[in-house]
């Protein structure tokens, strides 16, 4: 079995640009392989916030950076032509050197910011719809270096995309629906993104994928499985309870999973509860992190968690 790649989720409300960096130049002193941003116009729930746009972010961080990949979940495919896109992340993995820019992308989630920005949200089958028909043209883009393409929502004749990037960046497709989501992974993806909000049905939407590759005869091995979860990590017994407390407080909403997936404890439960997860056939994990990732819980996730897996 291959080794856990565990990554850092560091959602952007209320942090500064040096707040993110730090972060990101402390998870590649630790060892960590990943940082993940959200990609929303304004702060969930909270638009008075402060919130750094998703994209110049990711270029910022991965120019300031070495080794460290750095990715979204997940991109909302109503913000950006497929096109633009396309050329924003060949030039992104120019700059970071190939191979470090991991493009998630998704339907989107927020219906709000979508009416106050005047962008059209539109039933599900046509969110799914549009997504395919994005999937299709970035896989056109990242393997044959030109577009050609005519759907029901996007047409682009014969696009060069040039230069291409140096490493193709894995399409990551997040979501957890399984009539038009779980279909669009099985034929497109590269890796599924499974959110919080799925932790407690993860073993059926495993068996939904799979069945979703039989369908159409696709080995469901040559998929990448990757989950997102909360993760309250304490160095010991008596600081437990704080631990405890903060997940809960500022991860206790439904949506994030942490009374059906969420992962609390010392180093050694975590381990063995991040090997389940490895059981179940996830090759990555991505964690929400009590503290918000401090150095303190970087540290010790990168010395007693994934030094231990």
């Amino acid at each position: 079995m291959s080794a856990l790649d565990i990554g850092v989720y560091v959602p952007q409300m209320a942090f500064t640009y040096q707040d993110i960096l730090h972060r990101a130049l402390r998870c590649e002193e630790f060892g960590i392989g990943s940082l993940w941003l959200y990609d929303h116009l304004y702060c969930p729930a909270k638009p008075d916030v402060p919130s750094l746009e998703a994209w110049t972010l990711a270029t910022a961080l991965l120019a300031h950076t070495q080794r460290l990949r750095v990715g979204h979940l997940v991109l909302c495919n109503q913000f950006r032509h497929p096109l633009v896109l396309a050329k924003m992340a060949t030039t992104l993995d120019q700059i970071s050197g190939g191979g470090r820019l991991q493009l998630g992308i998704g339907s989107g989630s927020i219906e709000d910011e979508h009416v106050r920005a005047g962008i059209e949200w539109g039933r599900p089958a046509w969110r799914a719809s549009r997504l395919r028909e994005t999937v299709e043209i970035l896989d056109q883009a990242f393997t044959r270096g030109r577009i050609d393409f005519a759907g029901e929502h996007f047409t682009i004749r014969d696009m060069p995309i040039t230069p291409g990037p140096v490493q193709r960046p894995p399409v990551i497709i997040g979501g957890a629906g399984e009539k038009y989501t779980l279909p669009l992974v099985a034929r497109y993806g590269d890796i599924w993104n499974v959110p919080t909000y799925a932790l407690g049905e993860l073993e059926r939407k495993v068996a939904a994928l799979r069945s979703a590759c039989a369908r159409i005869g696709r080995d469901p091995d040559t998929i990448g499985m990757s989950v997102e979860v909360v993760m309250g990590l304490a160095p010991d017994d008596a600081a437990l309870p704080k631990v405890r407390e903060t997940a809960e407080r500022r991860f206790g909403d439904p949506g994030f999973g942490l009374r059906e997936g969420g992962l609390i404890g010392t180093p050694p439960v975590i381990v063995d509860r991040l090997r389940e997860l490895q059981d179940l056939g996830f090759d990555q994990v991505i964690l929400f992190t009590h503290d918000r990732a401090s150095d303190q819980t970087l540290e010790l996730l990168a010395e007693s968690v994934i030094g231990e897996l």
